[in-house]
């Protein structure tokens, strides 16, 4: 008899990889790169580190760059772009170094951008069979995430080109190296590369939202509209 801690590990990797393999459905199809919290519900955008603004900012910024980039350098190059805070993440393939530094340029003049991080390799295109693979280390390492309980998922975000494992997100030095950790240790992944915004301990409190002031047991409690009080 299958154990239910195992079944249950299965079952968040399914998930993971099933999110991750639409997700690249959508890459393929060179649909607009829509990430953040605000994409996928009010429950996330609360939980997430950032504002609903900078969310909202950062969906600009990928949807802007991937297109412009698509528009002026076309066959020339395979780019994927991710913003967390206004920090912009390009990975993928490119023909020349030349296009590597055009990409670097052409998002630097989108609105809103505050730092590049250009890991763009220098490649020919990679095949179906390297593009599945790092769709399943990306479930994989979301699913090992989900598993550790002490990792904030909402807070990190994970792509995957060639097995090399790309973190982003606004975390405490613990966090960043127990995702690190988590990362380096799923089957497959070559390199983990962080690109985290790191906040301290206070600065995490104070994004923490303020707990519901409670009546206290003592406190007499108003008696529902319409309903008399007993003699």
């Amino acid at each position: 008899m299958t154990k239910p801690q195992a079944s249950t590990t299965r079952s968040r990797l399914g998930t993971a990889v099933l999110g991750a393999v639409g997700f690249t459905f959508l890459l393929s199809a060179c649909a607009p790169l829509v990430l953040g919290g605000a994409a996928v519900g009010t429950a996330l955008v609360a939980s997430d580190r950032r504002s609903s603004g900078t969310q909202l900012e950062d969906q600009t910024i990928e949807m802007r760059a991937s297109s412009r980039i698509r528009e002026q350098l076309g066959g020339r190059a395979n780019v994927y772009v991710n913003s967390y805070n206004r920090q912009v993440l390009l990975t993928g393939e490119v023909q020349n170094d030349a296009a590597k530094t055009q990409a670097q340029s052409i998002v630097s003049g989108v609105d809103n951008v505050r730092t590049i991080v250009n890991e763009l390799q220098v490649i020919n295109s990679p095949g179906f069979s390297q593009r599945t693979s790092d769709t399943l280390i990306t479930g994989r390492v979301k699913a090992g995430f989900v598993d550790a309980r002490d990792i904030p998922t909402t807070a990190v975000k994970v792509t995957t080109h060639n097995n090399v494992v790309y973190l982003m997100g606004r975390v405490t030095p613990k966090e960043a190296e127990r995702a690190t950790n988590v990362a380096r240790n799923v089957d497959g992944v070559q390199r983990v590369v962080r690109v985290f915004e790191v906040m301290s301990e206070d600065e995490l409190k104070r994004l923490a939202p303020e707990p519901a002031v409670q009546p206290s047991n003592g406190a007499t409690q108003p008696a529902p509209a319409g309903t008399a009080p007993r003699q």
